[in-house]
This record gives structure tokens, C-alpha cells and sequence, in this order.
């Protein structure tokens, strides 16, 4: 559903989110390694994200990624729209430049439904969050294997 930028750039700020918390900055690195990313993938949707105000950017040795606590209250639904623009929640669920209510595709009705109820989803999901109730205790981003047994 997501473009690969935008599910890297939601599994990047979750994870920003986490160490933030905790008082801690990260690393491209780290955390390309800890979203399954390529590292020059990632610092490039790191960079946008840092341009559009949605982490901080912080150089040096002590330096890294992290979000204050207005950037930790960013909702879903705000990242998406920076990251893939409106189409995902405002364009036809089958890919026709021209649907409407007067002019409605064959899937027109029932995916205005499923969209309303993502839209509410995003809307209503933030970064801190998905930090603090995202993951299960047993779940380790470093570690995939560990957590599909």
C-alpha cells in the first residue's frame, strides 16, 4: 500500500521514536540495519524527513537522529502525505486518473469505505505510540529471524 520510501520512512521515525525516548540519538547506520534498509536508501529518506521538519539532524561525534516531543505527536496520516503526497488517500483504489462520486469506477463506493477507515487509522496513530506499543517485547528489529519462530 505504501511506497518502499514510505514504509522505510515510518519504520525509521518508530525506531528515531524508541531511542528518543530513551534519551538517545541513533545513526543512519543503525538505524538502516534496524529497518532491514539499505544504508544509501536510508539516509536519503533520513534527509527528506530532516528537511520536512519531521526529525531532528544532529552532526558529530555525539550526533544522529532524534525526535522532540512535537515531532513524537506526528501522526501517521501527516507522514504519509509528506512522503507519497494525497494520492494514497485521495486517489482511485484502481489507479484511474478520473473517478468520482459522478463518474465512479467499479470500486469507487466499497474503497471509499476502506480508505475512510485507514484515513481514521493514520489519523489517529503517532510515533510515540507506535514506539511504546509497536513492537512485542520479544521483538527484535536487529534480529528477524528471532522473530518468526
Amino acid at each position: 500500500m505504501f511506497s518502499k520510501a514510505c514504509s522505510y520512512g515510518i519504520r525509521a521515525l518508530v525506531f528515531i521514536a524508541s531511542k528518543s525516548q530513551q534519551g538517545e540519538r541513533t545513526g543512519y547506520k543503525e538505524i538502516a540495519r534496524a529497518i532491514e534498509s539499505p544504508e544509501p536508501f536510508t539516509a536519503k529518506i533520513l534527509q527528506n524527513l530532516s528537511r520536512q521538519r519531521l526529525v531532528e539532524s544532529f552532526k558529530g561525534p555525539k550526533g544522529g537522529f532524534f525526535l522532540n516531543q512535537q515531532q513524537l505527536e506526528t501522526n501517521l496520516y501527516e507522514i504519509v502525505e509528506i512522503i507519497d503526497g494525497p494520492q494514497l488517500m485521495h486517489g482511485c483504489g484502481l489507479g484511474f486518473e478520473k473517478c468520482s462520486d459522478e463518474k465512479p469506477c467499479p470500486l469507487h463506493f466499497r474503497y471509499e469505505k476502506v480508505r475512510a477507515s485507514f484515513t481514521f487509522m493514520l489519523e489517529n496513530t503517532d510515533l510515540k505510540t507506535l514506539s511504546q506499543e509497536g513492537f512485542s517485547e520479544n521483538f527484535d528489529p536487529l534480529n528477524n529471524e528471532q522473530n518468526f519462530k
